[in-house]
């Protein structure tokens, strides 16, 4: 059973846009998904009560400030959003249950030497030998002298970067209907699907 923590000691990075679609990702290839939710903001917890009845379903992982509850038999698949400045014992206790560790960042100068110092600490901990890690870039606009920088960040850590997500209003408008890219007709979001072809190949291997 893969558990799929998306981190980043950062705040409003979108970690819970991120672990929202890898949960629905999963779903929509037919597997039996939990999603955690360890920031006291609760925003997937929110997404969640907002899903409607008739999209593929996705269950709660109970994770209080203390303990994460080990997820129920036939549970396939397992994401866990973190919250902001995630550290210490807490952090031990994530990493000892992951699989796989997605990290977004966006392109700002405190978003790169933020996730820089997180990325250390990855390495540092010892559950990282078995540990799979990818970064994602979040609402990156090509065009920019910022996405440059990123794309040259990036390039020196030696780690699989998976994709860079656009910024565009489909996120946020699905979230508001507690929904995915994978939700509604691949249409309507063809160029976003596209970009998360790369992440979706490195989530299931």
């Amino acid at each position: 059973m893969p558990v799929v923590v998306v981190a980043n000691p950062k705040g409003g990075v979108g970690k819970s846009t991120l672990a929202t679609h890898i949960a629905g990702y999963f779903a929509s290839r037919g597997h039996t998904v939990m999603l955690g939710d360890a920031d006291r903001q609760q925003s997937s917890r929110l997404w969640l009560g907002l899903r409607p009845a008739a999209a593929r379903p996705i269950a709660t992982w109970s994770v209080s400030a203390d303990l994460i509850a080990k997820p129920p038999k036939g549970t396939t698949h397992v994401v866990l959003d973190t919250p902001a400045g995630l550290h210490g014992r807490r952090f031990n206790d994530v990493m000892k249950l992951a699989d796989k560790v997605i990290v977004p960042l966006q392109p700002s100068v405190f978003d790169i030497f933020a996730t820089r110092a997180f990325l250390d600490q990855l390495r540092q901990n010892r559950h990282h030998d078995k540990l799979q890690i990818g970064l994602v870039g979040m609402r990156v606009d090509a065009r920019t002298i910022a996405a440059d920088k990123l794309h040259e960040f990036v390039d020196s850590l030696g780690l699989p970067v998976l994709g860079y997500l656009r910024d565009t209003q489909n996120y946020i408008h699905l979230a508001a209907r507690g929904l995915t890219l994978f939700d509604v007709a691949p249409g309507r979001v063809e160029k976003d699907l596209a970009q998360w072809q790369a992440i979706g190949e490195w989530l299931e291997t």
